[in-house]
């Protein structure tokens, strides 16, 4: 397999000739797909903040979490989702989205939240990650996972 061209389509589990490993399209459009789901489901919370209907302000609250900040928590998540959406930039809203998720599991943690609602971003936090890390190979590169 030759390597490849694009930093978008580098290393799963193949080698070339010279090596270098080269990504299947499998992990690619896995990654993607991923990664499109991620970015629907982050834009429509977003939307739910800057919206801010009833049932989000009664979630917020049980958080202790002002409904004025739910703008800025909004524009946050917004423009982090949209860095990650970015294929030059995705590393970086992935650890700007990581950084949120976070948050927002400290927020639940101590809010006192059923479990699956604490877990829910860490797992969440996988599945952006997964959807990275099968699209770039810099980051196979960082991060190997060997068999």
């Amino acid at each position: 397999m030759a390597p490849a061209t694009n930093s978008n389509q580098a290393a799963a589990v193949e080698q070339s000739s010279n090596g270098v490993k080269t990504a299947s399209m499998a992990s690619i459009w896995t990654g993607r797909i991923l990664s499109g789901l991620a970015v629907l489901f982050l834009l429509f919370d977003a939307f739910g903040k800057f919206t801010a209907p009833v049932y989000v302000v009664q979630a917020c609250t049980r958080l202790g979490i002002p409904a004025p900040q739910l703008f800025g928590i909004g524009l946050l998540l917004a423009i982090s989702t949209i860095i990650y959406a970015i294929p030059r930039t995705a590393v970086l809203g992935a650890v700007l989205l990581t950084g949120y998720l976070g948050g927002a599991v400290a927020i639940q943690m101590r809010a006192g939240s059923p479990t699956f609602e604490t877990v829910f971003p860490v797992l969440f936090g996988v599945v952006l990650w997964a959807g990275v890390y099968l699209r770039f190979c810099g980051l196979r590169r960082v991060f190997p996972m060997y068999r």
